[in-house]
């Protein structure tokens, strides 16, 4: 980085410094590089408290790192870095290079891009009114989650499946009405009673759940006997999550068309204080960290996707992995 000695004050270089003296104003900068957005849509992606967002947003207005632009009620902001004074480019570049790759950073990425997807059902809505009305319109009769619990109608009705970790019987709630038979599986006797106590309260018929008591690194249930098996935010709870796998992949069968499991997990983050506070063992999964354990496990095929991160969550983005005997 060069910057000419003639061209900032000692007192300017302090201020300047002190503008960018923040991780969020930098994770800001960073973001508002890449897209302009409304304060709204920032702290969002941030995922800080709105007030939180404005106060450094401000700091940065002052400083003339950020360019403001209103367009009706709303205003949008932006980095543009050919308009930066050349002493304020030369430090943010050199800056961003040493960001390096940052878990945070991909968080920061993979919400921006939700955001945007987002601000497209607007923009629909805005060249097309009726169409774009109707989502609000089918989200204000019928709710968010209609089509997500419909679309479990594709599963074989004579499947027998195992809901592995169940806490309190989410999976297990919306599985048992498509399926022959559910096992709802957790090492927890409160969690198994609260599932238990979920499913009657739901007013659905659960003659066809079982409950069982068992550690997932050894599954009371019998092999080749489970058409497919879900384990839906359990696997950063083991301690061996390859022995965990290698058990799933034991229970299950392919006798009618099935052997598949499904696993949803957090994508590798740095929140370290979930160890302390939910007593997490793994800081999510990294690709490369869920191709190898399920290689490792006797998997044949695995097909994951990354989930589109709920932006209204405080929670890392999460992977759904579907692997296959």
């Amino acid at each position: 980085m060069t910057i000419q000695a003639s061209s900032i004050s000692s007192q300017s270089a302090v201020e300047v410094l002190s503008q960018l003296g923040d991780p969020v104003r930098l994770r800001m900068i960073r973001v508002l590089e890449k897209q302009e957005l409304a304060v709204g849509e920032l702290v969002r992606v941030l995922q800080i408290p709105q007030s939180s967002g404005s106060r450094h947003l401000r700091v940065l207005a002052d400083g003339e790192w950020v360019f403001k632009r209103t367009s009706g009620p709303a205003a949008y902001y932006r980095v543009v870095l050919d308009d930066l004074p050349p002493h304020k480019r030369a430090l943010w570049t050199t800056l961003r290079e040493q960001l390096g790759d940052d878990t945070t950073l991909h968080e920061d990425d993979r919400r921006l891009n939700s955001v945007l997807a987002d601000r497209m059902t607007d923009s629909a809505a805005f060249f097309g009114r009726v169409a774009g009305e109707w989502d609000d319109l089918r989200s204000e009769m019928f709710g968010q989650g209609f089509t997500d619990h419909s679309l479990l109608g594709f599963l074989n009705p004579s499947w027998h499946v195992a809901d592995l970790g169940c806490g309190t019987g989410n999976a297990t709630e919306h599985l048992s009405p498509w399926v022959e038979s559910v096992t709802a599986v957790d090492r927890s006797p409160e969690m198994l009673e609260a599932a238990k106590n979920r499913l009657k309260e739901s007013g659905k018929d659960i003659k066809n759940v079982s409950f069982l008591t068992g550690d997932l690194t050894d599954i009371p249930i019998e092999s080749e006997s489970i058409d497919a098996a879900a384990c839906v935010l359990v696997l950063h709870h083991v301690d061996e999550p390859i022995k965990a796998l290698r058990e799933m992949k034991r229970i299950l069968r392919t006798s009618q068309g099935g052997g598949m499991l499904l696993v949803v997990d957090m994508c590798e983050h740095d929140r370290h204080e979930y160890k302390h506070a939910m007593g997490h063992v793994h800081l999510g999964f990294s690709a490369k960290e869920r191709a190898k354990i399920f290689k490792e496990s006797g998997f044949r095929v695995v097909r994951e996707n990354e989930l589109r991160p709920n932006i209204q969550a405080s929670g890392p983005s999460l992977f759904a992995a579907v692997a296959q005997i």
